[in-house]
C-alpha cells in the first residue's frame, strides 16, 4: 500500500504502523516522522531513523476511533484552550491529506456533531531537507456564527525517564527600574512543588519524569511566562527542542503562559500556547512551533550543565 511522494531528499509514503491500518510517514536522510490519517491530526512519531520514537505512544488506544470517545493517543496533538469542555472534543475521525508547497497539510473534519465547537484544525507539516529540524504549524478556524474566545495549544507527550527544561526570565538585583515582576508561575491544584519531581533553580525549571512517584499527587503541572521562546526534554542522550514566538504583550493563558509542563506515571508533556484572542467567523489561528532533536548528549542536571552543554545546542538550533 506504498503511494510515494519524493521532494528532493524528503519522502512522504502511506504505511501500516502499529495498530493503524493507515497512517502517513515522512522522512529525510536523518529523522522520520508518522501521522496518524485515521484520527487526529496527530503526530505520533518523531525520531531518528531506525531508532525509538522520542514521543509516548498509548498501546491500548493505538488503532481505537471513529466514536464517541476522547483518547489522548499520545504524540503531539493539538488542543484549545482554556482547557473546558470543548478541549475533549473527540478527534478520533479520518483526516484529510493533501501536498502544500514543501509541507504535507493533515486536517481534521470541523467539529459539529455535539458537543459542537464549529471549530476545525489543522497541522501543516514541514521537514528539512536534511537534519532534525521541523516546522510544526497549527491552525484553528471558526466556523461557526459567533466570536469565541481562545488559544492554540499545541502538546507534545515525551516518552517517559527524561526531564523537561525551560529557561526562567534574567534574574538581577532589585533597583529603581527593576521593581515590577519579570515573570509567572501558574500552579494547578495538584500541582507540589515540595514533589522530588521539580527543580526549581536561579535560571531554569526542570519537571522531572518518574514512573513510579511515591509523592502524594501522580501528575504534576506548572506554567511560565517563557520570554527565550524554547523548552527542551533530554532523555537517554536524546535532546528534544522546541521554539516558538513570543508575543511581547500579548495576553496568554492561565495568567500568562506561553509555555507549561505536565507530567504522570507515564510520559511528559512539553507544550506551548500561542496568545489568547477573540477567534471571529471564519477568521484562522495559527502558531508555530520549530523542532529540533540531538543526540549523543552528556548526561547532568545542575544549572552548568544546562548552561554549558544544553543551551548551546538551542542557541545554534535555527
Amino acid at each position: 500500500m506504498q503511494d510515494p511522494i519524493e521532494m528532493t531528499t524528503i519522502s512522504g509514503e502511506k504505511v501500516e504502523y502499529q495498530n493503524w491500518k493507515t497512517a502517513f510517514s515522512i522522512s529525510n536522510d536523518t529523522v522520520r516522522l508518522v501521522v496518524s490519517t485515521e484520527v487526529g491530526p496527530r503526530i505520533l512519531f518523531y525520531g531518528f531513523r531506525g531508532e525509538e520514537n522520542e514521543f509516548y505512544e498509548i498501546p491500548e488506544q493505538s488503532g481505537l476511533g471513529d466514536d464517541r470517545i476522547f483518547r489522548v493517543y499520545g504524540g503531539h496533538r493539538l488542543w484549545v484552550s482554556p482547557e473546558v469542555a470543548r478541549t475533549y472534543y473527540p478527534d478520533n475521525v479520518p483526516v484529510d491529506v493533501r501536498r502544500q508547497g514543501e509541507g504535507f497539510v493533515f486536517a481534521a473534519p470541523p467539529e459539529s456533531e455535539h458537543p459542537s465547537t464549529n471549530l476545525q484544525k489543522e497541522i501543516e507539516i514541514q521537514l528539512a531537507k536534511t537534519g532534525t529540524r521541523v516546522s510544526v504549524t497549527h491552525r484553528i478556524r471558526n466556523l461557526g456564527k459567533r466570536a469565541t474566545r481562545m488559544a492554540p495549544w499545541a502538546l507534545s507527550v515525551m516518552a517517559g525517564g527524561g526531564r523537561a527544561i525551560l529557561p526562567l526570565p534574567p534574574r538581577a538585583p532589585v533597583a529603581p527600574n527593576r521593581l515590577l515582576p519579570e515573570g509567572v508561575l501558574s500552579l494547578w491544584c495538584y500541582t507540589d512543588l515540595a514533589d522530588p519531581r521539580w527543580r526549581i533553580g536561579t535560571k531554569y525549571i526542570q519537571l522531572l519524569q518518574a514512573k513510579d512517584s511515591a509523592h502524594r499527587f501522580k501528575e504534576q503541572m506548572g506554567g511560565i511566562f517563557n520570554p527565550f521562546g524554547w523548552g527542551a526534554y533530554f532523555r537517554n542522550g536524546h535532546l528534544f527542542v522546541k521554539k516558538a514566538r513570543v508575543e511581547t504583550g500579548a495576553k496568554y493563558p492561565d495568567f500568562g503562559c506561553n509555555f507549561e509542563v505536565y507530567t504522570n506515571e507515564h510520559s511528559l508533556e512539553l507544550e506551548t500556547l500561542g496568545p489568547l484572542r477573540n477567534l471571529k467567523p471564519r477568521e484562522t489561528a495559527e502558531h508555530v512551533e520549530h523542532w529540533w532533536l540531538f543526540r549523543n548528549i552528556e548526561a547532568g542536571e545542575a544549572e552548568g550543565w544546562i548552561d554549558s552543554v544544553i543551551v548551546p545546542l538551542i542557541q545554534a538550533a535555527e
